[in-house]
C-alpha cells in the first residue's frame, strides 16, 4: 500500500513525498481510512509506529475540507477557536505532536496552529488563541486555564483526538477531559490512542465516543524485535556508577537516553556525568519550557550526547539516533518500562536498552517482566561483576540466557573508579 492509495489531499502527498514517505506503517493503513470516513476510533499503537502520522494526517485534511471554496467561506463568516483539538499528557509530546502538524500541514496554505502548554508565557498562548485557529494542540491543565478565562473557544470543534490517554488519566486529568469534551459539539469525531483500554481508560472511550471501530496494532507483550535488552545487577551506588559509567565510554553509544525515578536525581547526575567530560543535560518536569526546548533541540542535532530524564519529561522525544537507554532508577510503574525502551531502536535502527537494578528493585524487575510476558536476560562485565547473587525468584530455571551481541567489540572494564557516590537515598 502506497499513501497515495489512501486518498489523501495532494498537499499532504507532496509534503509525505517531501519527508521521504512512500509507504504507510501499519497503524497508519489502518486508521486513516476510517478516520478520514469520520468514524470514531479507539487505538493500540506501540511508540514508534507513525501513530502521530496515523491521526494528524485525517486532522489536516479535515482542516482543507472545512476550508471549501471562497463563496462557501463568505456565507460562513468568520470561525473562530479550532477545528481540530489535540490533546496530549506532557509538554514534550504536545510539541512533537506540533512538529508533525508542521511537517505534513508544510504546504497547507495559511495553515494557522496553536500550542498551549504549560511552562510557556501566558501573553503567546493568547495571540494564538485570538481569531480563526485550524489545530490546538494542547495539554489538559493549561487548556482548562484558558476555557475558565473565556479565551479558548472550543465550540467549533470538528475532530477532538486523546494522544496516549492512558498516560493522561494517571496523570490525574480525567476531570479536566471531560470538562473539556463537554465544551465541544456533541457531533464532533474523537479519536482516542492508548496503550490498554482496560479499566478507567476504557470507560472514558464508553463515555466520549460514539460506536468507535477498535483497532488494536500491538500491545505492551510485542517483542521489540530491534531492541535488546539487558540486565546488569549491582551490588550498590557505587558499583552501579561503575557500570553507567562503562557502558557511557563504549564507542557503540551514539547518545543515550538516562533515566532516573526522581528529578533530583536527573539533576544530581547530570552534574556528576558533566565533570567526566560529557556532553549531557537533564530534562525534567521542573524545568521551564524555553530551556526543555533548548535541550531537546541540543539532542537532535547532537549537541548533547547524553540526555539524563524522567519519565515524564522523555514522553514524546522522537530522535532516531539514541543508540542506548539506560534505567539507573526503575520506573514507578511497570507499562513505563516499555515507553522508556521505546526511545531507541526507532525508524529501523538497533537499539540497547540497559537497566542497572540493586537488589532492592527485584520485586519492579518482576512486575516489569510479567507486565511484557518477556524475561530481561540478566549479564555482566568483565572485571565489574556483582559479588553477590542474582535473586532467587529470577534466576532462570534450567535455560541460560545470552544477549545477542550489540555493536562489534565486546564489554571490556572501564578501569575507573569514581568518588561521587551518590545523593543520600530515601527508601522507596
Amino acid at each position: 500500500m502506497s499513501f497515495e492509495s489512501l486518498a489523501l489531499n495532494d498537499v499532504l502527498n507532496r509534503a509525505l513525498a517531501d519527508a521521504g514517505y512512500t509507504t504507510p506503517t501499519e497503524v497508519q493503513s489502518r486508521a486513516i481510512p476510517p478516520a478520514l470516513a469520520g468514524r470514531d476510533l479507539m487505538v493500540s499503537s506501540s511508540t514508534g509506529s507513525g501513530k502521530t502520522a496515523s491521526f494528524v494526517l485525517p486532522a489536516l485534511t479535515r482542516v482543507l475540507a472545512a476550508r471549501g471554496d471562497a463563496s462557501q467561506r463568505r456565507e460562513r463568516g468568520t470561525t473562530y477557536g479550532p477545528r481540530v483539538l489535540i490533546l496530549t499528557p506532557t509538554r514534550e509530546l504536545a510539541m512533537q505532536v506540533a512538529k508533525a502538524v508542521y511537517d505534513y500541514g508544510r504546504h497547507v496554505q495559511g495553515l494557522r496552529v496553536a500550542t498551549v502548554v504549560g511552562g510557556v508565557p501566558y501573553a503567546a498562548q493568547l495571540k494564538a488563541l485570538r481569531g480563526p485557529l485550524d489545530v490546538l494542540i494542547a495539554t489538559p491543565g493549561r487548556l482548562i486555564d484558558h476555557m475558565e478565562s473565556g479565551k479558548a473557544i472550543l465550540s467549533n470543534i470538528e475532530m477532538l483526538v486523546l494522544d496516549e490517554a492512558d498516560r493522561m488519566l494517571d496523570m490525574g486529568f480525567i476531570e479536566p477531559i471531560h470538562h473539556i469534551a463537554q465544551a465541544t459539539p456533541k457531533e464532533r469525531q474523537t479519536v482516542m490512542y492508548s496503550a490498554t483500554f482496560a479499566g478507567h481508560v476504557g470507560r472514558l472511550a464508553e463515555e466520549l465516543l460514539r460506536q468507535p471501530e477498535r483497532i488494536d496494532i500491538s500491545s505492551h507483550t510485542e517483542a521489540h524485535a530491534d531492541i535488546e535488552q539487558r540486565l546488569h545487577w549491582a551490588d550498590d551506588l557505587t558499583h552501579k556508577n561503575a557500570l553507567l559509567d562503562h557502558i557511557l565510554t563504549t564507542r557503540e553509544v551514539e547518545q543515550a537516553v538516562v533515566f532516573t525515578s526522581t528529578q533530583r536525581d536527573a539533576d544530581w547526575l547530570a552534574d556528576r556525568l558533566a565533570d567526566m567530560g560529557h556532553h549531557v543535560a537533564s530534562l525534567h518536569g521542573g524545568h521551564p519550557q524555553g530551556r526543555r526546548t533548548r535541550v531537546l533541540q541540543g539532542l537532535r542535532s547532537k549537541h548533547l550526547k547524553i540526555l539524563v530524564a524522567t519519565d515524564v519529561a522523555a514522553r514524546g522525544i522522537d530522535v532516531p539516533s539514541i543508540s542506548h537507554v539506560i534505567n539507573y532508577g526503575l520506573p514507578m510503574k511497570a507499562e513505563d518500562y516499555v515507553h522508556r525502551i521505546g526511545r531507541t531502536g526507532r525508524a529501523g535502527r538497533a537499539g540497547l536498552a540497559v537497566t542497572l537494578a540493586e537488589r532492592r528493585d527485584a520485586s519492579m524487575i518482576q512486575r516489569i517482566q510479567r507486565f511484557t510476558t518477556q524475561r530481561i536476560p540478566s549479564t555482566t562485565i568483565e572485571g565489574l561483576e556483582p559479588k553477590r547473587s542474582e535473586p532467587p525468584a529470577l534466576r532462570p530455571a534450567g535455560k541460560t540466557f545470552a544477549p545477542r551481541p550489540f555493536g562489534s567489540k565486546p564489554f571490556k572494564p572501564a578501569g575507573k573508579k569514581f568518588a561521587k557516590a551518590g545523593p543520600p537515598r530515601a527508601p522507596r
